[in-house]
């Protein structure tokens, strides 16, 4: 398969990178956009409840981090694992939060998170002046342009595991 990256699994066996899912936030912790990919299972809860949860998670991460940093921290929080899934973080200056969430085989995003923010957001939200961006991002375009360049990821599967 031309294109998509592997990485080896529990008895040798391959298995297929992948991206779960992306979200936006404002500075004030406002889902701006999200979009999903391959995420197996639904958390339960409403998603507004879920954005809140993951912003309030983030908070108090980055807090975390700051306090407990034994070094004055020029980049701050990056991203965390679980033993299921990697949370990627990208913060720019004005204060979006840029959150993607895939498997553990995927170590850095950092470069996909401020492409997404400097060639996609900048581009498609920031300089179109029909969009505001300081409210949910409806913009086709932006959408479908991400979605264009998810899938065209080296780590991204469709049938991941």
């Amino acid at each position: 398969m031309r294109g998509q990256l592997f990485s080896w699994g529990p008895a040798g066996r391959k298995r297929k990178m992948t991206v779960h899912n992306l979200y936006i936030f404002d500075r004030n912790g406002n889902c701006l956009y999200y979009n999903e990919w391959n995420r197996k299972k639904q958390a339960g809860i409403s998603k507004e409840e879920e954005f809140k949860l993951m912003y309030g998670m983030l908070f108090s991460i980055r807090s975390f981090v700051s306090k407990m940093s034994p070094l004055d921290m020029k980049e701050g929080f990056l991203s965390f694992q679980t033993s299921k899934y990697r949370l990627h973080y990208y913060e720019t200056p004005s204060g979006l939060k840029f959150v993607m969430n895939t498997d553990l085989s995927v170590t850095n995003a950092r470069d996909t998170l401020q492409h997404i923010y400097s060639n996609l957001y900048v581009e498609f939200i920031v300089k179109n002046p029909v969009c505001a961006s300081t409210q949910t991002l409806e913009s086709e375009l932006f959408s479908s342009r991400l979605d264009a360049f998810i899938r065209a990821l080296p780590y991204y599967s469709p049938r991941a595991a």
